[in-house]
This record gives C-alpha cells, structure tokens and sequence, in this order.
C-alpha cells in the first residue's frame, strides 16, 4: 500500500441463484460483475457460497457430469470478467477429492483460491457427505489491500479467521449461504462481533437470497468494522448489488453506508415465507396455484402469502362446502377472495360425499359414523383441487400449520394433497400473529375469522379443541419437545400437564409416517420437521 489514503470499493452481491443451472448462474454472475465495474466503479465484487452451483445442490454433487460442468464455467469466467476481481463460490474436484471452494477471478486468470476449513454436519447441513475440509488460509492482494477469504461456516469458529489474520489479512470477505430462521440476523451479527473481538479485521459477510425447497436464504449482507460496528447491512429477502466503501490508510476502515432496519419477528418471517413461495413456483415453472379456501384462519394466511408472492393473478382459490360448513365460513372465504383480488369457485362437495358413502355402504353397514366419515370430506376436496391442478397447469398449495402436522391433525390424501405447504412450520399461535401483521398492512382477513374457535368442521359442532390442548399449551409444548428436545420428564417437571404432555408425545411419535408424506414447506424455526428432523417411522421410542 502507499502512503496515501484512497478508498477501495467492494459489492456485496446478494442474489438468487437457481441450483444446477450452472450455464444461468453463469450468466448472472457476469452480468453482475460487468455492471459493478461499469455502473458502479467498484474495485471487487463478493458472491455467496457456491454460487456456481446455486446452494444446496445436494446430491448433484455426486454426479460427475454435473461437477464436469463446474471448470468450463470457470473459464469462461474468467475471460469475461475483466477490470474487476469476482470473488465467487463453487466446487472444485481436486486429487483428494472434492472441495467448497472460493476463488478470485478475472482478466483471464484465478488469483487465488481457498478452501472452506469447516465443514457443517448439523442441521440442514450434510457437507461432509460431499466434500473435504480445506486446511490453508488465503490471502489475495487487492489495490494494494489483503484480503483474506472465508466461507459460511469458517466465520462461526475462531480459528480459520485467527489463521487469515495471521497470514497477512487487513480485510476478511466471508462467502455464505446461511439459511433463515426466526432471529438468525441477530445470531450472525453476534457472531461477527464475536470474530472481530478476536482478529480486529473488518467483515464484509455477504449472504444468499432466495428459496430452494425447504430452505429461505434470507439475504441480511452486512459489514462490520474493526472495532466490532455494524457499518452496513442490506435488506431482508432482496435481491441486489450493495456497494461498500473502504478508506485505505493505516488500516482498512470501512465507511458508513445504509444499515436496513431488523424487521420484527413477525415481518421476517412472513417475507421469508413469501420468498419461499414465490421461488418454489417460479423455479419450478409453475403458471400458478390453487388453494382451497375454508373461511378458516390458516386458509386466509396461506391465500394472502399466495396473492403477495405471485399476484392476484397467479392465484385461484376454491370453496368446498360441506353439509357442516357454516355459513359464516363460506361468506368469510368470499370476503378474503374478493379482498386479495383472487379468482374463485364454489363446489360443492355433498354430492361427492354422498357417492362415496353410497358405493361404501356395503362395507360400512351396522358401523357408526366415525373418522372415517370425516376423512371422506377431505379427500373429496383434495381430489378437486388436484384435478383443478391437473387441468390449468397451476400448483395445490396446502394450508396445514405445524401444529396440525406435529400431532397428525390431518387428512392423507384430503388436506395434505398438494405441492407446497407454506406456512408446514409455523406453530399455530404463530399464525394467528402473522395474520395479523398482514391484516396490519391492509385488512384482507374478516375480524371473526380470528375471534371464533378454529374448526375443521367435519362433523357437527366441532372444534380443534375437541380433539387437541388449547393451542397455547400445545404450541408451548411443541416448542420445547419438537424444536428443543425436552424430554417428557423433563417437560412434566416444567409444570406442564402429565397427561397432556404424555399424549402430545405419543402424537407427535405415531404421526412421523404422516409427516414423510406430507409436502415440502418453507423452513422458518431452527427444527423444522423435514431436513432438521429425521426420525424413524418404525421405533419403539415412545418418550
């Protein structure tokens, strides 16, 4: 470096890359980096992990013809991207094996490549299935400036960041697809601190956006300083290039730029769902989504999540009244349809009921009704909303909440048909609250819709509490035994109920074959059912 302070100026690159398509992804990142340099005059532009090949690409890693991809792009990469370093993910085949890897590229070479050190196996996370932890740290040279890179995981634990300082480092750049959870923006600005206590190098830490499957990358790219500020963060759930100034002296300062406000827990989660949402379908390259609309509450969440990912347009609601239908429930679906400007039908279902007791008659003669009955309805609706789906091309989304699924509150093949379950983690108590934040924006849900007892309405005079704890309870249960592995005993001892947590329990147990079943859905608490929680059908597990 000279003597001379100048200011040296990097982009965070948040964006949404789709996984697998390496030959797009491609295109992205060159796009991207040409508009940094042309538009606005940075010196470096950072991408999240394995940008290449979008996050996570599971087991297409395993496929040879897919990694054989991976140094074509790579080339073309490089030629492509000139006056300005990219500093971007992928993985690279070595002789011991593979690696998630970093590298600097631009004007026809890769000036440095780096290794990720730690490799996570929790949670989400099956990285080592895939790959071989790097053991180097790396430093590359940008006008004059050190930069040490990191990836993801490396930033977590003190010493691949203690190692890049002590190679030389004056600036850490840190690669991530770190997927959201309610809170996680708060956890990852603690943990910079934590590693800039330790080093006393400025971050710039630049996330993914978007959704893939279960997962929402949330974005959240962010700076901090040297002495442990927040100097800048990008928005929740955003696409777009985010320029970050350095003035370059003594010491690399960065400064001050735009710091996005932490949106409150309600807001983050709602628009990570409709990330979710909006992804799900569009990546998938579905024209659209139908929905059955009860004049329930998880219905209308899941309609005004629908109609703000995709727009009135996309989306298609049906009515399906049975003979236990209130009418205050048929006339509160049509208010929300008509509130979100949706299309939508009204079948109704009797007839279809009817049919089906009338060829079961011979089996069910001398039997009182019973579940049976119940499950019937719901799987008439779920037979016409999958023939809708089959005949217009457009997506079933289901509207089941985690409540319902952790205790198998839920019809196979009745309200569990379909693509995509948007709000499949969120606890019911957490629904009402969304519900809420979104009628705060704009009043889409009739007030009743919250205030009366919540129902399936298969039978007459029904209510979930009939079957089920008061959701507060429940909730408060799942919580600790799903999300935090409390132990009954443990539970009971908190002062919960023994009956009731014995039960919960056992519900939570039987219903795994259910939950195997079940469609994908958008990842918003750190356990989620799917991914995060793989427990066996067949167990002798009963605590």
């Amino acid at each position: 470096m000279t003597d001379k302070a100048f200011t040296l100026r990097v982009v965070m690159a948040q964006l949404d890359f789709l996984v697998g398509d390496i030959a797009g992804n491609t295109d992205k990142i060159i796009a991207a980096a040409l508009d940094a340099r042309d538009r606005l005059r940075a010196d470096a532009i950072v991408f999240p992990e394995l940008t290449l090949t979008g996050y996570p690409p599971e087991d297409l890693l395993l496929r040879p013809g897919f990694v054989g991809q991976v140094e074509p792009a790579l080339r073309r990469l490089r030629e492509a991207i000139r006056g300005i370093v990219a500093v971007i993910g992928y993985p690279e085949a070595t002789a011991t094996g593979l690696r998630n890897a970093a590298a600097a590229v631009g004007d026809g070479a890769s000036h440095a490549v780096y290794y990720k050190r730690l490799l996570p196996n929790y949670s989400v996370f099956d990285e080592k299935r895939y790959f071989v932890a790097g053991t180097d740290p790396v430093v590359l040279t940008i006008r004059g400036v050190r930069v040490g890179i990191t990836i993801c995981e490396d930033v977590w634990q003190p010493e691949p960041v203690r190692r890049a300082a002590a190679a030389g480092a004056q600036l850490l750049l840190n690669l991530n697809a770190s997927p959201f959870h309610a809170g996680k923006g708060r956890l990852r600005l603690e943990i910079l601190r934590q590693r800039v206590a330790e080093c006393g190098l400025p971050i710039v830490y630049v996330n993914l956006v978007g959704g893939q499957d279960e997962l929402v990358f949330d974005g959240g790219s962010m700076v901090v300083s040297g002495r442990g500020e927040l100097t800048q963060r990008a928005p929740l759930c955003v696409e777009g290039l985010y320029p970050v100034d350095f003035t370059v002296g003594a010491t690399v300062e960065p400064i001050p730029g735009a710091i996005a406000a932490e949106p409150a827990e309600e807001e983050a989660i709602y628009r990570a769902i409709v990330l979710g949402v909006r992804d799900y379908v569009t990546k998938n390259g579905f024209p659209g989504v139908v929905l059955g609309l009860s004049g329930g509450i998880d219905s209308a969440l899941t309609l005004a999540i629908a109609v703000d990912a995709l727009g009135p347009e996309r989306v298609e609601a049906v009515l399906m009244p049975s003979r236990y239908t209130a009418d205050m429930s048929n006339t509160d679906a049509e208010l929300e349809a008509r509130a979100l400007g949706v299309k939508y039908h009204v079948l109704p279902i009797e007839p279809a009921f009817q049919s089906f007791l009338h060829i079961l008659q011979p089996v069910f003669a001398g039997l009182p009704p019973d579940i049976a009955e119940e499950n019937i309805q719901a799987r008439c609706r779920g037979v016409l909303l999958m023939a809708i789906s089959n005949k217009t091309g457009k997506m079933v989304l289901t509207t089941g909440n985690k409540s319902e699924t952790a205790v198998g509150y839920s019809t196979l093949y009745g309200d569990m048909a379909g693509g995509f379950a948007p709000i499949k983690d969120v606890l019911k108590t957490m629904v009402y609250r969304l519900a809420a934040w979104r009628n705060r924006q704009a009043p889409v849900i009739p007030q009743r819709v919250f205030d009366r007892p919540p129902s399936a309405e298969l039978r007459p005079d029904q209510t979930d509490q009939d079957s089920l704890p008061p959701y507060e309870v429940l909730d408060a249960i799942l919580r600790d035994y799903v999300e935090e592995d409390h132990s009954v005993e443990e539970l009971i001892a908190a002062g919960f109920d023994r009956a009731t947590v014995e039960r919960v329990a056992r519900l939570v147990i039987v219903n795994e074959y259910k939950r195997r079943q079940a469609a994908p859905g958008v990842r918003i608490t750190p356990r989620a059912f799917g991914r995060d929680r793989r427990y066996p059908i067949t167990s002798g597990f009963r605590r």
